[in-house]
């Protein structure tokens, strides 16, 4: 009773801020947690991917193939 949607895998979903959507450039691996510099939002960066990797399914399913997140205005 679920349906599997794969995202692309390179999506940048643990550096992609899941408040307002601005990008980090680099986030070493051994980074677990970070603020956005643009809205301050402190984000564990576990937490932060699948909630942007949910939203990016989401939208897929909503809207069909070829969906891509805004790129930021960095």
């Amino acid at each position: 009773g679920r349906t599997v949607i794969a995202i692309d895998r390179f999506y940048p979903s643990s550096k992609t801020c899941s408040v307002c959507g601005s990008r980090v450039g680099k986030l070493p691996l051994d980074v677990r947690e970070w603020s956005c510099h643009r809205c301050g939002t402190v984000h564990d960066r576990e937490v932060n991917a699948a909630t942007n990797i949910l939203a990016a399914g989401l939208a897929v399913a909503a809207c069909g193939e070829g969906v891509r997140p805004p790129r930021s205005q960095e």
